[in-house]
């Protein structure tokens, strides 16, 4: 192996705080936990990166709010001076040699995406050893993955009730979209269509309710359609009009509502027992989406009992 192989580093986003390596100051948030899937947000001053690796692909992603942060990349060999405005977006594949300088204080994204995401999410379209993403410079948006970026760096700020499922069908949606825009070999079409098939869907629901007090993942959800976690997403929305997430949800919260009114629990027990991490969750959601807040329930439960 030559002396140049030996001196470029390798960073490796399972490993904890692998960017420190690279940058001047350590990141200002990190995700933790996400099966897959690994984000930071970077507030940086002007620096130059050493020459790198990665063992998983890197997007990098400008921050609303910033103005450009102009200043060049090298990916591959290439090297090119890039925009970096807000949405601008950089992809940096496992493997390749990287580096990069910025010319400007910055505050940015990064999400490292497991190679085996793609491979599993791709499997039913493409030879999962011809999958390869294509470097990208920082000089064009692409709204939809800024869009995820940003949903992700909220979860990772908040966290919460159902923040497994929602991972995974972000996580699912990203890589979807990568495959069809970034990868070296373009997908096949599929003849997934016309919705789960009605036993499927009941086995579904069914495998739901009885684990509403869990933290659904959408992969153990999709094992019980016995088909890939992307299609299943395609097909229950085809079925339901809404997404797994939305269906959970909405379940966990008739569920809950069906209890302030019926049961003595006390609300923080309806709220463990139907999947919300605590009682605050279940009254942000309570809220939001019925209109009212727990407590207001059971008050209303208890002046129906007075008068009766």
């Amino acid at each position: 192996m030559s002396a140049h192989k030996l001196s470029v580093k390798r960073l490796d986003y399972y490993q904890e705080r692998a960017s420190d390596q690279i940058v001047p100051q350590p990141a200002v948030l990190r995700s933790l936990g996400w099966n897959g899937l690994h984000l930071e947000l970077h507030q940086q001053p002007t620096f130059a990166t050493d020459e790198h690796h990665h063992t998983l692909h890197v997007l990098a992603c400008g921050v609303a709010g910033h103005q450009n942060a102009p200043g060049m990349r090298s990916l591959d060999g290439k090297r090119s001076r890039e925009r970096r405005g807000t949405g601008d977006i950089a992809i940096i594949p496992a493997g390749i040699n990287h580096s990069c300088s910025w010319d400007t204080p910055a505050q940015f994204m990064v999400l490292a995406v497991d190679p085996v995401l793609l491979k599993q999410i791709g499997q039913d379209w493409v030879n999962p050893d011809h999958i390869e993403l294509e470097p990208q410079f920082m000089s064009e948006s692409d709204p939809f993955i800024q869009s995820i970026l940003l949903t992700l760096k909220a979860e990772a700020e908040i966290g919460g009730m159902g923040s497994h499922l929602l991972i995974d069908s972000l996580k699912t949606a990203l890589a979807v979209h990568l495959l069809r825009n970034y990868c070296v070999t373009r997908p096949q079409r599929s003849n997934f269509s016309g919705g789960l098939p009605q036993g499927t869907l009941t086995r579904v629901k069914e495998y739901i309710s009885e684990q509403l007090h869990q933290d659904l993942k959408l992969d153990e959800i999709a094992a019980i359609a016995q088909i890939s976690p992307y299609h299943f997403l395609r097909l229950f929305k085809q079925s339901m009009g809404i997404t797994p997430h939305q269906y959970i949800l909405q379940c966990r919260l008739n569920q809950a509502k069906n209890l302030l009114q019926y049961s003595n629990l006390s609300i923080a027990e309806i709220a463990i027992r139907t999947g919300f991490c605590d009682q605050s969750h279940l009254t942000r959601y309570c809220k939001r989406i019925i209109g009212v807040t727990p407590r207001q329930l059971v008050q209303a439960r208890s002046v129906s009992e007075r008068s009766q």
